[in-house]
């Protein structure tokens, strides 16, 4: 059976986090071992994790009408590590007594990136990882949802499709009934994404893998990864700290002839957006996320498709006029300098 590590990456996010063990504990796979990267939070993330435990805290439900998912809680204490990440690295995993969960203190916030990729250093120095889930702390996952992804990977093994990334049917965890995404679409003259699917009721529309055609990327909230992918194409990139680091990672992929697929089978419960007050729309968006994302666009083009960096900046302006007509001055005057003078 394969084994699998499971990654999630914790910034004070410590109740999110709790909630979304307690599923992949009720998971019905059980060859897997569960990593919490903590990106050095500021509110005793890693202190309350620790405590969930070991029996000492529950994990609360933010919607009752998912609590099958996460409820009753597991058996504890559970079997758990907990390390110290260094620059340099940290202990081989191989050396370490197999536990339930390993919880790791990366000791700086350097982005989503290089949580994550604290986590897959991890799991690979072991020599056993076959698939590594990336996951948003901030979800919670149906049961038969890791077994349907290992299914999954297996049947385009069988018919020899160089796979390398497979995206799950996210649905938002305040709105089960709603699609948030089942992947991503990207424009490369205006740098900008697309969810396919997002917010329509989910009555089966994207269960078939045909609904995949056209689909640029997986959405990064769950991402599961062959480990041969990650050997061949490199790590999360880490200059972007967060946005566009899957799309990133799938066009670099592409060079090598690796493809992505999908899941419909792997339902996600996403409380989108919680870590760090982002939103779907601009007029929710905060200001560092929105000057992070209009920053990357220009990142992404740069490497990927510098011959569209000038409709992509044009682009930008226009973003820069739209949040002027919103009536947020100081953010205008931001992105339009990213426009125009970033490099």
């Amino acid at each position: 059976m394969e084994y699998i590590y499971v990654v999630l990456v914790n910034y004070g996010g410590w109740r999110d986090t709790q909630e979304c063990l307690e599923s992949l504990l009720k998971l019905d796979y059980e060859n897997f071992e569960i990593v919490v990267v903590d990106n050095k939070s500021q509110n005793q993330s890693l202190e309350h994790l620790v405590s969930w435990a070991r029996g000492e805290e529950l994990a609360s439900v933010d919607n009752a009408s998912l609590a099958e998912y996460s409820q009753p809680p597991v058996d504890k204490p559970i079997d758990y590590n907990v390390i110290e990440w260094m620059k340099e690295g940290c202990v081989n995993s191989g050396t370490l007594k197999k536990r339930r969960v390993t919880f790791i203190q990366s000791g700086e916030n350097r982005g989503f990136s290089a949580g994550n990729n604290v986590g897959i250093s991890y799991a690979l120095s072991g020599g056993d990882a076959d698939y590594i889930w990336l996951l948003n702390n901030d979800t919670v996952v149906g049961r038969n949802s890791l077994n349907e992804l290992v299914s999954k990977f297996l049947l385009y093994k069988k018919t020899n499709e160089k796979v390398g990334i497979i995206g799950s049917k996210l649905r938002y965890y305040h709105a089960p009934e709603v699609i948030q995404a089942i992947g991503g679409r990207y424009s490369k003259w205006l740098a900008t994404t697309k969810h396919v699917g997002a917010f329509e009721v989910d009555v089966g529309q994207y269960d078939a893998d045909e609904s995949y055609c056209g689909v640029d990327y997986p959405v990064g909230a769950s991402m599961f990864v062959c480990a041969d992918f990650i050997r061949e194409v490199g790590p999360m990139c880490e200059d972007y700290f967060l946005y566009f680091e899957e799309l990133d990672w799938v066009l670099r992929g592409r060079v090598s002839g690796w493809s992505v697929g999908y899941c419909s089978g792997s339902e996600i419960f996403h409380k989108e957006g919680g870590t760090i007050g982002v939103a779907s729309r601009a007029s929710g968006r905060s200001e560092f996320s929105d000057h992070l994302v209009n920053l990357n666009k220009l990142k992404i083009t740069e490497v990927f498709y510098p011959s569209c960096i000038w409709s992509v900046r044009c682009s930008i302006i226009l973003v820069a006029f739209n949040r002027l007509r919103m009536g947020m001055f100081r953010r205008a005057i931001m992105i339009f300098k990213i426009a125009v003078l970033s490099k």
